[in-house]
């Protein structure tokens, strides 16, 4: 029995909320559930209407899918918000330059596909927190190729440049992940606006305290937020084994 709560948060410093959640524990299409978190990128009001048709149109188009593989549905459906979102910002002069992150997870039985695109992340933890997206930014770039450490990424000052986005481009790069559950994981999807305020350790610590995966959610927003909430924050916890 799979349980979930989803939340976003404003912040502290910034006057829009551009970051979508979209939660479903029931069937939609051929899968058996969907979860997606989407941060929007643009000025104005482009960002968050990059976000939302996004994931509306996911949403829409995993239900109208025939086909039964995962990836497949995943990956056709995230196409096809790319299209879209290149088609209205062409259509729409103050829409140009828009796009936004996808993480989105089905969780099948005891498995869970994952597709990415951008720097929203999705984490699985248990005794250790394990972060399983890799970030499409030009400082994770920079981190692979060795050219800089973990710990001097966090604060670079080119930490938000992406390099990969729903809307940049005429075709969209996706990155799909297929992890094994086992009881006891929490699976976490966010936007960097939780994970640039709050390192990995904490986020572990929040959703290992013995409390509601609700209560879970609003400490991880109340410490982001602490530490200086300096841009929206959205969150989804998913505990795939609720009644086991």
């Amino acid at each position: 029995m799979i349980r979930s709560f989803s939340v976003t948060d404003i912040g502290k410093k910034r006057k829009l909320n551009q970051d979508y959640v979209y939660v479903s524990e029931k069937p939609i299409g051929n899968l058996p559930n969907m979860f997606i978190v989407a941060d929007g990128m643009g000025g104005h009001n482009a960002g968050d209407y990059a976000s939302k048709c996004t994931v509306e149109t996911i949403v829409r188009e995993i239900r109208g899918c025939f086909e039964k593989n995962p990836v497949r549905i995943l990956s056709k459906a995230i196409r096809i918000a790319n299209d879209q979102i290149r088609q209205k910002a062409r259509e729409d002069q103050s829409l140009q330059g828009m796009g936004t992150t996808v993480v989105a997870a089905t969780c099948l039985g005891h498995y869970l596909q994952v597709a990415n695109v951008g720097d929203s992340r999705l984490y699985i933890i248990n005794h250790e927190i394990r972060q399983i997206t890799r970030d499409h930014s030009l400082v994770e770039e920079m981190v692979r190729m060795g050219g800089i450490d973990k710990a001097a990424a966090r604060n670079h000052p080119d930490k938000n440049i992406i390099t990969r986005a729903v809307g940049a481009t005429d075709t969209v790069e996706i990155d799909f992940f297929h992890e094994e559950l086992v009881p006891g994981d929490i699976v976490l999807l966010c936007s960097d606006g939780l994970t640039n305020m709050l390192e990995d350790e904490e986020i572990g610590r929040i959703l290992r305290e013995k409390a509601s995966i609700e209560e879970k959610a609003q400490k991880l927003i109340e410490a982001a937020n602490d530490n200086g909430g300096r841009d929206n924050i959205a969150v989804i916890i998913i505990d795939a084994f609720a009644e086991e």
